[in-house]
């Protein structure tokens, strides 16, 4: 399912609202990395501390970032990334990680200990979040933020966790998602599946 227009643009305002997003996704264009997104529990985390009535970055352990880049599959070429990203956002004073989605094949099942597709895109790789109605990204675009929500924005405000079936390691996801309704009391875990549809705004 599509979000709703004004949907997309309420989650825009509020991931914003957390001044680490909005510096991340000001900054970014400065690395040129290649197919670059801001994604994840930055973004979802900052909606669900507005509703909790926290501030926006609370709770928040790290910043991800995904990019593609087919030509240097390397753990090095990645590394020095990470180094420049953490460079240019030093004085934020917080953790952001940034992960390249073309190698994520070469690596996934020693630390998972699942198969993993090689992706075509980082967007690839955000379809594929354990869980999935945090299948959330940000990017600049010449007017403002680009939404990118493959499984739409609903379950986010409404608290509902469900697996992704892209990407259904039960125990994975399981675990992560009993984290977050741990961090944030009111979630709730459901075992069922999601329909997907792709949404950028």
């Amino acid at each position: 399912m599509n979000a709703p227009p004004a949907l997309a643009q309420r989650f825009i305002d509020e991931a914003l609202r957390n001044d680490h997003n909005r510096a991340i996704l000001q900054r970014l264009p400065a690395l040129a990395l290649p197919d670059a997104w801001l994604v994840a529990g930055c973004l979802f985390q900052t909606v669900w501390n507005l509703q909790a009535g926290r501030a926006p970055d609370a709770g928040i352990r790290d910043y991800d970032l995904f990019y593609f880049d087919g030509s240097d599959l390397s753990e090095a070429a990645e590394a020095a990334v990470g180094a420049r990203v953490q460079a240019l956002l030093a004085d934020r004073g917080i953790v952001v990680e940034a992960k390249n989605q073309a190698r994520v094949h070469t690596w996934y099942r020693a630390w998972f200990g699942h198969d993993y597709p090689a992706l075509g895109s980082a967007r690839d790789g955000i379809d594929r979040f354990l869980v999935a109605g945090t299948c959330v990204a940000l990017q600049p675009g010449p007017h403002g933020p680009v939404l990118y929500a493959p499984y739409g924005l609903e379950a986010i405000y409404q608290g509902v966790l469900a697996p992704n079936p892209l990407c259904d390691h039960r125990a994975l996801y399981l675990r992560k998602a009993a984290d977050y309704a741990d961090r944030w009391p009111g979630l709730r875990l459901t075992a069922g599946t999601t329909e997907t549809a792709g949404t950028n705004v």
